[in-house]
Formats: structure tokens, C-alpha cells, sequence
């Protein structure tokens, strides 16, 4: 089939092959393949080559296409040299170990160019197949395109590229008329990747990504092939539970012997969290092309920007440092939050004193209850709960395993689109069942008809109304940063509520005293609102100044 489609004209002069038909340029290059010397090898298929030597060797055949060096060949640097060769190294069988690989660096580390190159090297290069699917997937459209535009570009200055390639820019498909092989740009917000089996998939940008759908699609479509490869590409996310979050840290595990999984690579380049990231010598930690293809001029003048606008730091840690922050400031220090990761068991905390705090939702929001156990290390316990109806839609929303974690057990969710409160006071009642609850304080919005299902039920609960002004907010927010600080806090590491601490922003007064703000909070934070108020009545210590239920009763 002849090249079609905008471009194929270009392909075909660059190929040699201008102003022929489809069907003459068929048969030129039928002929040539059956009367002419067999052309001489690529540097790729030199004997004795190992299967990363052979993707080096296919990459630094290609041309450099725009800015420093262009038109010279590629010479990779030490740090995509050695990625490489972690990514292609072979087992006893000769199979590739590695089926996930993550790179993360700061911005400028030529990350998109090497994706491309990689892309090729599946497409027609030494890891191509039979009829392969090779895909480049980011946030957007606009996003997506950039890959491909690189491959484009380096296909129209490479002549036997150009001349076994159909290139639809359109579509921002490429097709390898030789094996029958595919590339084509993905997008996370608008292409459906269902029905896929995957060859090689480049990730790009992972953190920009609004929601996890392509990328599972596209990790789970690699089963229908026998050496599939997945590359994630680009800079950190600021929350915990994005996608290259987890990545993150699963590859800190391993490179750290807590976990075995040879079929994962993961390299994180950052300037760390203690370190400072305004010293120089420092960025090279997170600019591993530091010199290359960014400068450090550059890097200087951004750090002095960020250093005088306060709302220039964030860009500047994330992009130029690799540095797990957002552009809001917030509530409570990551590393001060995982210092109280303490593993709690709830068996052993059966009749124990503990204090606790409600949020409960609207409508179709999260809601939470939680413990605290100021006797027993601080020990946390939190509920939560959601309507299940629309739970996949409040994943993309929200940006977070919603179902994962309703599967895991760390949030229950309620029949119907709306939350059901009856189903809360049931679990109220049985959690005051198990503990020695001394007082639930909560927020009347919200409250009025849980009251009434209590008071149907008759239940007695402790629950004690706590304002959510300054004046109520401000001392319970001491008591829980003091616990937090004193190491008189122990959370387990509950999923659920750490994104509700990463997200979480407060208000100030002129006073000084805080309060959560949950407009301004870039997400959900109703568990820690609960545990906020948990906290100041523990502090507080109400004791019988409680409602009982059937009505209410201030004694």
C-alpha cells in the first residue's frame, strides 16, 4: 500500500523517491531489494551486540533535529545511557526482565526526545515486531502530540526511515509498512484504548494526568503479548495518591530491598526534601543533563525569581527539583505526617477512652468519622463514607482510587446517589459499641437529619456540638499540630486520610488562630476536620455535657 494521507509526499522525496506513483515506487523498491547489493548493516546489527547495546547503538544512529547539535548525530549522556541499559538488560533466556520502567527528572532533561527515539526503536528499530502496537499517551491531545512530532522529525531526516513509513499526521499515526506495525498518540482526556494489545507504551508526563483510566487500559492490554514494555516518563506529582506517585515510591521500595520485582526499573532524579534546593551544587541531583541540554544559568535565574515571589517557589521545586510540592501552601509537612505512620490495631483498642469527630456530607461528598485515643499513643481510627452510586465519576473528579480503597476496606460506601445516614448511625452505634467513647464532637450542617434517625432508632450517642468558627477550631488545631509534633499521634498510614492531610489548607485571623479552610483546601479534607475536632475535644475534655439521643438534653 503507498504512503498517504499530509507528509507522504515528503517521506517519499526524502526517501529518493519524489514525483513517483504508489505503484512505480512499489515496484522501484521491489526491484532494488532483488537486483541490487544488499545495503550494509545498520550499527544495530553488529554481531555480538546485547539487546541494550543494539537500542544505544539504533538511537545514536539518529539525527539530532533542533537546538544544540542539530543536525550531528545523537550521543546519549551518561544518565539515559545507563536507564537504558536497566531497562533492556536480558535474563538467562535471552527475554527482557523489565516490563514497567520509570524516569523521573526535572524539566529540560530531553525526556520527550528519548521517548520518541525508544518509540522508534519498537516501531522499525531492533525491538520491532510483527505487527507491534507502540503508543505515546499524555494528558491531552496537545500533550500527546509532542512525541509524535519528534518521531516525525527525525523520520523526515532519515532517508530508510522515511521510505518504509506511512506518517498520518492527522490522526498522529505512524505505520511500518515492512512488519504491518503502528504508532498512534493517546490522550487520557478523549481516546478510548480498549481492544488494544500493547507492544510498547511511553507514559508521558503521568502527573498531568486527570484520571487513571488509559493508563490501567493500557497496562492491562500488554498481557496479549509476550515482551511488552512500559516506559513513564517525566516530573513528580505533589499528591501522594496520583499514578507517578506510586510509582515513585514503589521504585524507592525496591531500590531501597523492601521489595523483589525484576520486571520494574524505576530512576528518580530530585533534589531531597532536606536539602536546599537554592544551593547549586544541589541541582545537578534533579538536572542530571545539567549543562546539556539545560543551563545553569537558566536554573539560576528561575531560583532567584522564586526566591523573591513566593508564588514562583512551588514551579520552581517541582519543575527545576523534582520536588514533591504544590503551588498551595500547606497545613501539615509531608515528612511530619509519615513520621506518625504508626501501625494502629484496632482489636487492642476494644473499651479503651477515645474521643472522636464527625463530618458528614451533604449529599454525594465524603463523610467521616474519627477516633482518637489520646491514652494509647494517639492512635487514630477513622470511617469514611460515600454514595457508591458514581463512584468511577468521582475517581476522575477527584483524582483518586475511589474503588480501590473501597475494595482495600478504607471506605464503605452507602447504596443510592446520595449518602445514606441510616447506614452511618447504624456504624456509630457499633463503633460506640466497641470503644469507651466519651464524646463525638460534630458540625450541625448537615446534622439535623442524622439527629432524627437517631432519634427513630434510638440511639444514644455522646455527640457534642463543636463550632467551626476560629474560636471552637482555633484550640482543637493546636491540639492536633501539638499531638502531631509530640509524636502523641499514630494514623497507620491510612490512605484515605493521609490525601485528606496532603490537602489540607487553613485560614488565619489576625489573632493567629486557625481553622480549616475547605474552599480554599485543593481537595476533600473531612477526615481531617474530624480528627481536628477529635483532637480539640480530647484537649477539651467536655465529658458529660453530651446529646443522648431522643431528643435533645444539655446536662
Amino acid at each position: 500500500m503507498g504512503q498517504r494521507g499530509p507528509g507522504a509526499s515528503k517521506l517519499r522525496a526524502v526517501a529518493g523517491l519524489a514525483h513517483k506513483s504508489d505503484d512505480d515506487r512499489q515496484s522501484m523498491l521491489a526491484l532494488a531489494e532483488l537486483h541490487q547489493p544488499k545495503a550494509a548493516p545498520q550499527p544495530w546489527e553488529a554481531d555480538g551486540l546485547t539487546r541494550a547495546e543494539k537500542v544505544i547503538a539504533f538511537v545514536e544512529s539518529l539525527p539530532i533535529t533542533k537546538g544544540f547539535g542539530a543536525g550531528e548525530r545523537v550521543q546519549l549522556i551518561d544518565f539515559q545511557r545507563e536507564w537504558i541499559e536497566a531497562i533492556y538488560a536480558e535474563d538467562g533466556d535471552g527475554r527482557r526482565r523489565v516490563r514497567t520502567g520509570l524516569l523521573s527528572v526535572a524539566r529540560g532533561q530531553g525526556k520527550t526526545v528519548l521517548a520518541a527515539m525508544l518509540c522508534l526503536a519498537h516501531l522499525v528499530g531492533p525491538e520491532c515486531e510483527q505487527r507491534g502496537e507502540c503508543y505515546s499517551a499524555a494528558a491531552t491531545k496537545d500533550q500527546s502530540a509532542l512525541i509524535f512530532a519528534e518521531m516525525e522529525a527525525i523520520i523526515m531526516e532519515t532517508p530508510w526511515i522515511a521510505a518504509r513509513v506511512n506518517v498520518q499526521r492527522f490522526v498522529k499515526t505512524i505505520e511500518d509498512m515492512q512488519t504491518g506495525s503502528k504508532f498512534k498518540a493517546l490522550a487520557s482526556d478523549g481516546f478510548s484504548a480498549h481492544g488494544l494489545a500493547s507492544s510498547f507504551i511511553v507514559c508521558d508526563e503521568l502527573a498531568q494526568w486527570k484520571k487513571r483510566e488509559l493508563y490501567d487500559v493500557l497496562s492491562t492490554s500488554m498481557a496479549k503479548r509476550r515482551e511488552p514494555l512500559m516506559l513513564v516518563i517525566g516530573t513528580q506529582s505533589p499528591y501522594p495518591e496520583n499514578i507517578m506517585s506510586e510509582l515513585v515510591d514503589y521504585s524507592e521500595r525496591l531500590n531501597n530491598g523492601e521489595v523483589d520485582d525484576e520486571s520494574f526499573h524505576g530512576v528518580v532524579y530530585a533534589v531531597p526534601e532536606n536539602a536546599d534546593p537554592y544551593d547549586p551544587a544541589n541541582w545537578s541531583l534533579a538536572n542530571p543533563a545539567l549543562g546539556v541540554f539545560v543551563s545553569q544559568e537558566q536554573i539560576a535565574i528561575e531560583a532567584r525569581r522564586a526566591k523573591r515571589m513566593p508564588t514562583f517557589e512551588p514551579a520552581f521545586l517541582n519543575l527545576h527539583c523534582n520536588m514533591r510540592v504544590d503551588a498551595e501552601p500547606k497545613a501539615i509537612n509531608p515528612t511530619e505526617w509519615k513520621a506518625c505512620g504508626q501501625a494502629v490495631d484496632p482489636e487492642a483498642l476494644r473499651g479503651r477512652p477515645c474521643y472522636g469527630g464527625l463530618d458528614l456530607s451533604s449529599v454525594r461528598d465524603l463523610s467521616a468519622l474519627v477516633l482518637y485515643f489520646p491514652e494509647d499513643g494517639g492512635a487514630v481510627l477513622p470511617w469514611f463514607w460515600c454514595p457508591k452510586a458514581g463512584l468511577t465519576q468521582k475517581e476522575e473528579v477527584d483524582r483518586v482510587p475511589y474503588r480501590t480503597w473501597a475494595k482495600e476496606g478504607y471506605i464503605e460506601p452507602t447504596a443510592g446517589s446520595a449518602i445514606d445516614k441510616a447506614y452511618i448511625a447504624r456504624r456509630m452505634a457499633m463503633v460506640a459499641s466497641m470503644f469507651d467513647v466519651k464524646g463525638i464532637a460534630f458540625d450541625r450542617f448537615g446534622f439535623q437529619d442524622l439527629k432524627n434517625i437517631l432519634d427513630r432508632e434510638g440511639v444514644t450517642l455522646p455527640l457534642v456540638e463543636w463550632g467551626q468558627g476560629f474560636l471552637s477550631m482555633g484550640p482543637a488545631v493546636n491540639a492536633f499540630e501539638t499531638s502531631m509534633l509530640d509524636g502523641k499521634l499514630r494514623h497507620g498510614g491510612h490512605p484515605v486520610l493521609r490525601w485528606n492531610a496532603g490537602n489540607l489548607i487553613f485560614d488565619t485571623d489576625p489573632a493567629g488562630n486557625r481553622k480549616p479552610n475547605k474552599g480554599r483546601s485543593i481537595d476533600r479534607i473531612d477526615g481531617m476536620a474530624a480528627l481536628i475536632m477529635a483532637c480539640g475535644l480530647a484537649a477539651k475534655d467536655e465529658g458529660p455535657d453530651v446529646y443522648r439521643g431522643g431528643g435533645i438534653e444539655w446536662i
